[in-house]
């Protein structure tokens, strides 16, 4: 379904200019979940970008469902794949109400029965009818977050690209807002791209994980080898030490390490 081969994206202009992905490959299957995993600044989400189009300046080959991507994306792209992104509260327009927000994808797409189409998504990620005029700034955390998904889902996408999609949340609304996606993606046969720092979600949710560094993919590993801790490269090692929690020894041995 997604098919990426020596991607490369600059950033900036001039001295400026940063080389941000360098040469990253990978492929996800049709109804997989892969996972882009590292720190901050490490250049997982700047890939999610390039494959939706927000980035133009990059070079490589993006395939999306065997079609190889230009420049300017068309409108049947968009109705294929879509994006939920890091920041509910800074995701949805705060002057728009819920069902502004849902119909303006439909409107773009000239998509007929909206009144029954909104009335689904609401369903499909567990909100009732009566959020559909509410503003955002009347919507929790959570509940704003699964506008996100439900904007993104109304237009019947195949493939969804997750940057971040919980790290703004509180930890137990994390877990609704996975179940919810994990629901999804076996319902409707959606294929996903999850950005994340952090592994335990990852685990979760994917089949196949990619960890970045720098701009670049250091080790491939699959869900088993991240739950059994398998990896071989030293930097997944850290990451994985961190994502158990501190503890003073490992901590010191990571400083030595670095």
């Amino acid at each position: 379904m997604i098919q990426i081969h020596n991607l490369n994206v600059h950033l900036g202009s001039g001295r400026a200019r940063v080389h941000a992905v360098r040469n990253v490959s990978f492929d996800v299957k049709q109804g997989e979940s892969f996972g882009l995993v590292g720190e901050s600044g490490s250049g997982k989400s700047t890939v999610l970008r390039a494959i939706s189009g927000l980035y133009q300046n990059h070079s490589g080959e993006i395939q999306i469902d065997g079609e190889v991507q230009g420049g300017s994306k068309g409108i049947d792209f968009y109705k294929k794949l879509q994006m939920v992104f890091q920041d509910p509260y800074a995701s949805l327009h705060p002057r728009h109400t819920v069902d502004q927000t849902l119909s303006e994808p439909l409107q773009i797409h000239k998509l007929d029965h909206v009144e029954k189409r909104i009335r689904t998504a609401l369903e499909n990620v567990g909100l009732g009818i009566n959020f559909r005029f509410r503003y955002p700034h009347q919507l929790s955390g959570g509940q704003r977050q699964r506008v996100a998904v439900a904007r993104a889902m109304i237009l019947e996408p195949r493939i969804l690209l997750l940057d971040e999609p919980t790290s703004a949340l509180d930890v137990s609304v994390q877990a609704e807002v996975l179940n919810l996606l994990t629901i999804l993606r076996i319902e409707h046969s959606l294929t996903y791209i999850l950005v994340s720092h952090d592994l335990a979600v990852v685990a979760y949710m994917c089949e196949q994980i990619a960890v970045m560094n720098k701009g670049q993919i250091v080790e491939n590993l699959s869900k088993e080898q991240i739950i059994k801790s398998q990896a071989t490269e030293p930097y997944t090692q850290q990451l994985l030490a961190a994502s158990k929690g501190y503890d003073r020894e490992t901590a010191r041995r990571l400083l030595q390490f670095n």
